[in-house]
């Protein structure tokens, strides 16, 4: 259906997935145009190699499309998508066309509750490093990708991730499953963890053949699957493919890569520019699919540590004033605990503050005492702003940030009621701060942004 259709319209095209999917389909020489209630550097980067772009939804932007493709967040009732039926225009989920995509190519999905944009850019980085040429989609933008979240490669793989809200990674056929790691998240969909995992469960029975999941030996969950041909990776030794002996210092860290066959071998010395033991687990990830595939340990090494990050994953955006300013996506109750203790790491003996913005009311809700727990514990001032709204989930809007301040009850952990309030309380302890961490999976990356513009 994809490769059928000419004229594709995009609902929801500001998505990070989406606006990638987009490209993809302008490269194949394909009319692509495309709408969203927010236009934004995500939208320009599509414009810019020739789609056609909307501020807003309306019907007549659907024109004479023969195929549209929506965001999840779009719902059924949204102006162009009536507009599409009633045409008789045939319509396809942001999933749905990634699984589409993956029946063109060898395809890896890299899939689990963390750690997917960075290992994906990882794997796709070390396979192009290797001539492997691949096609690679990320759901954040990449330094080294001329189109940012997208690298259109001639090569039969395709790696790409596999997001588990509401099963979509099902929708994709994979030849290669990387599987980090099973958390309780997405709660609006999932019944509870059990749900969860039963539904990784379903994905990885999708391999056929030949196929093989690589995963996380240390999961709890991932333990639990029944996993038919696989291979481990880790920070153990019973893991095929583990690190040893991690050493941290200022603005670097490294280890000691190992594969276990008939008898322990050492394959070599890895340095990363990134920080954190989830980022080894990460290397770990790629590296080891990767020489799954043929790769040299030696290539791997290269690619990884020229590696200095992507948007939005502890990237380092820039400085205000004395203060070094920092972006991550994490959104969890583990990766806010991760994201701190890998800062702890890489910026010994310094004053840093943590501005957190909680994504979605349904997982601030349901997590909420994961919340509480990870934040009350953590011995640093944080700013912690209201909850970010999800457009198209519409939920129940009765859980605030306000009341996991309430609740922690400890002067270090200030209620900003919006962003530019969160910028406010800021300003006013920069002077004493050495590094910033803006964090959250909604708008709140633009205070980083603001901060860094101004003086």
């Amino acid at each position: 259906m994809l490769q059928k259709a000419n004229k594709i319209h995009f609902i929801g095209i500001g998505g990070i997935g989406m606006a990638a999917v987009a490209k993809w389909c302008l490269f194949q020489g394909k009319s692509v145009s495309g709408s969203d209630l927010c236009l934004s550097e995500i939208t320009d980067g599509v414009k810019k190699i020739g789609a056609e772009i909307f501020s807003g939804h309306a019907a007549d932007q659907v024109k004479d499309a023969d195929l549209v493709i929506y965001s999840i967040a779009v719902p059924e009732d949204n102006a162009e998508r009536i507009a599409a039926r009633e045409k008789g225009i045939q319509e396809l989920s942001y999933a749905q066309a990634l699984g589409e995509l993956s029946k063109e190519f060898s395809t890896i999905v890299v899939t689990g509750t963390h750690g997917k944009s960075t290992t994906t850019t990882m794997l796709g980085l070390i396979l192009e490093e290797a001539g492997y040429d691949p096609t690679v989609l990320v759901g954040s933008l990449v330094p080294g990708f001329e189109h940012g979240n997208l690298r259109i490669g001639k090569g039969r793989f395709f790696v790409v991730e596999g997001c588990e809200y509401q099963a979509n990674m099902i929708e994709m056929a994979p030849e290669m499953i990387v599987l980090t790691n099973i958390e309780e998240d997405h709660l609006d969909y999932y019944r509870n963890i059990d749900h969860v995992r039963e539904t990784f469960q379903i994905f990885v029975d999708k391999l056929t053949g030949k196929g093989l999941t690589i995963f996380n030996k240390h999961d709890e969950q991932i333990k639990k699957l029944n996993i038919s041909k696989g291979v481990s990776y880790g920070l153990e030794t019973s893991a095929d493919y583990f690190g040893a002996n991690r050493e941290t210092k200022s603005g670097v860290q490294a280890v000691n890569i190992c594969r276990n066959e008939e008898i322990k071998t050492e394959l070599g010395k890895l340095s990363l520019a990134v920080p954190g033991a989830f980022n080894v687990m990460n290397a770990l990830a790629a590296t080891t699919a990767a020489m799954e595939l043929g790769v040299p340990f030696e290539t791997c090494k290269k690619a990884l540590e020229s590696f200095g990050g992507i948007w939005r994953r502890f990237e380092r955006v820039g400085t205000h004033q004395n203060t070094e300013v920092i972006s991550d996506y994490g959104h969890h109750p583990t990766a806010i605990k991760a994201t701190i203790e890998a800062a702890k790491e890489f910026f010994p003996n310094k004053k840093i503050v943590l501005c957190y913005q909680p994504h979605q009311h349904s997982r601030t809700e349901k997590l909420f005492d994961d919340f509480i727990k990870v934040l009350s514990q953590l011995d640093l001032p944080v700013i912690l702003s209201e909850v970010y709204d999800v457009a198209g989930r519409n939920e129940d809007q009765s859980i605030s940030s306000q009341d996991i301040v309430n609740k922690i009850q400890k002067p270090e952990i200030q209620f900003a009621r919006d962003l530019d309030h969160a910028h406010e309380l800021f300003r006013e302890i920069a002077p004493s701060t050495d590094v910033l961490i803006v964090m959250g999976a909604g708008d709140v990356d633009s205070v980083a942004r603001r901060l860094v513009q101004s003086k």
